[in-house]
């Protein structure tokens, strides 16, 4: 294969002819780029000839499970994908539109060797992008990211007979079955079931009507232009609509999910909505019950509870803080053998016996219905209420170029390092500690914190904070963090703040 081009006009003979990617589409945990501004279908069937080539060089088996996610131009990416593979050699098997858990499912259901899922997951239309693996549960981390860039980037894609193709059916089928078993509800539970027009409108509704529950529609129609809102359960504009639907319906919870299904948002029976990671904690207390002394981690950026909750220690649980994203996130939970996972994107790992370890929005919302179950006097908003109050942001994103994020990073990781080993403090408190596994996360003698690192999907860093005091501490902690990032001409604005 020659090599790609990194920049090739649209509409000329060469981007219908020539592979073209931009490099910094190949991210730490999966590939992304905006299409087909930074990559064309030609370059694509690059990306499918390297994977193909790369699964060759792993020794794995040459036999993989292809879906896409519901949009438009989502198939004609499959298709060039699949072109690639075929091309390398691999035989593919097309289990059609589906979640990116499906997808995950069916590497293990059809008992292929690898798996891709074209999909732009909770970004905006003009995304695409491909979610990989080679050995299940887990996904492409950085290591196998950057051995596949190279691949494909220095041409080394290797053309071999024996690729084939064959359309697999009832996969979706399958999935559902092995999500619900024979669970039925056993008191009634009437929940809004938010897809935002996206792929989950395909499976969520069917899922809950499936074991028991009483649905409410909250744009369950497919519709790839997404008229109401960008399905992202982490977005404020979501949560606020799934809140509205709660308290004009008067529903017990509402379960919000993402464009390709894997995450999942929750807003209470009172419209509050709340936090992927405060809801991990609420799941933890209920399955550490069935399951005393289990471990869950949890990313750098969920809250301090999964470590200092009285409940969570009474029942010996261990926690542990990990790198955010779903590939690390994955593979740190089946190499400590912990139940779960929790990311405060709303990514859940729910691993044997609950789950099969990677992260599947449909699996956390029929596990939040058992929950309630097992506590049919406690609604939603009791078991937020029983969590020991904390006050956290959401996550915040300022601009800051892919091709420049990680070095402002690195540099105000230092600065903050600096700061603790200078006695400084941050909002008014002594800095007990800065952990820098990913990014810099800084520890509070109080417990109260204050996170920046660098996205992996998006030109942003990352900003979150949190209080066990006040609102007001909760405040300054952000403001001190904030001005340190602003010492760095290169961010941005935020896109949304306290």
């Amino acid at each position: 294969m020659s090599k790609p081009l990194t920049e090739v006009q649209p509409n000329t003979w060469e981007f219908l002819r020539d592979p073209m990617i931009t490099p910094t589409g190949f991210r730490e945990y999966d590939a992304r780029w905006k299409y087909p501004d930074q990559i064309n279908l030609p370059g694509i069937t690059a990306l499918g000839l390297g994977l193909g080539t790369q699964m060759h060089r792993h020794g794995i088996k040459p036999v993989i499970s292809v879906g896409n996610d519901y949009r438009d131009y989502s198939l004609a990416i499959k298709n060039a994908l699949v072109q690639g593979l075929m091309q390398a050699g691999i035989q593919v098997k097309d289990i059609g539109p589906a979640l990116s858990p499906m997808a995950y499912f069916s590497q293990s259901y059809l008992d292929t060797g690898a798996v891709a899922m074209v999909t732009a997951s909770h970004n905006p239309n003009g995304w695409t992008g491909v979610k990989m693996g080679l050995q299940m549960p887990l996904t492409h981390g950085p290591d196998e990211m950057n051995e596949l860039r190279d691949i494909v980037l220095n041409g080394e894609g290797v053309a071999r007979d024996g690729g084939g193709y064959e359309f697999v059916d009832g996969v979706k089928e399958a999935y559902i079955d092995d999500l619900c078993g024979d669970f039925k509800m056993t008191r009634k539970l009437k929940v809004v079931c938010a897809t935002g027009n996206g792929t989950a409108s395909a499976f969520a509704p069917e899922i809950f009507e499936r074991i028991g529950v009483e649905v409410i529609d909250s744009h369950n129609t497919l519709d790839y232009t997404f008229p109401h809102y960008n399905p992202n359960p982490e977005a404020l504009e979501m949560l606020h609509d799934m809140s509205d639907s709660v308290k004009a319906s008067g529903a017990d919870l509402a379960l919000g999910f993402d464009g390709d299904g894997d995450r999942c948002g929750v807003v209470d029976d009172e419209g509050e909505e709340i936090f992927a990671d405060k809801v991990g904690v609420i799941m933890a207390r209920d399955l550490a019950k069935l399951y005393p002394g289990s471990t869950f981690v949890a990313d750098v950026k969920s809250t301090g509870l999964f470590a200092s909750d009285p409940e969570l220690q009474k029942l010996g649980v261990k926690a542990d803080y990990w790198k955010t994203g779903h590939s690390h996130m994955k593979r740190r939970v089946h190499e400590l053998g912990a139940l779960a996972g929790f990311e405060k994107s709303g990514h859940y790992f729910m691993a044997a016996p609950v789950g099969r370890g990677y992260d599947c929005g449909m699996r956390v919302a029929v596990e939040i219905c058992k929950l309630m179950d097992r506590n049919p006097d406690m609604k939603m908003s009791d078991l937020r209420k029983a969590l020991p109050k904390t006050y956290s942001s959401p996550t915040m994103s300022p601009h800051a170029a892919d091709t420049e994020k990680y070095d402002i990073l690195q540099r105000l990781v230092d600065k903050l390092v600096a700061r603790h080993e200078e006695g400084g403090t941050l909002g008014g408190r002594a800095i007990k500690e800065v952990v820098t596994v990913n990014g810099a996360r800084v520890i509070l003698d109080n417990g109260g914190w204050g996170l920046v690192r660098a996205s992996s999907n998006t030109p942003n860093l990352v900003v979150v904070c949190e209080s066990p005091e006040s609102d007001e501490e909760l405040r300054a902690i952000f403001a001190d963090i904030d001005a340190v990032i602003r010492t760095e001409p290169g961010v941005g604005e935020y896109d949304q703040t306290l």
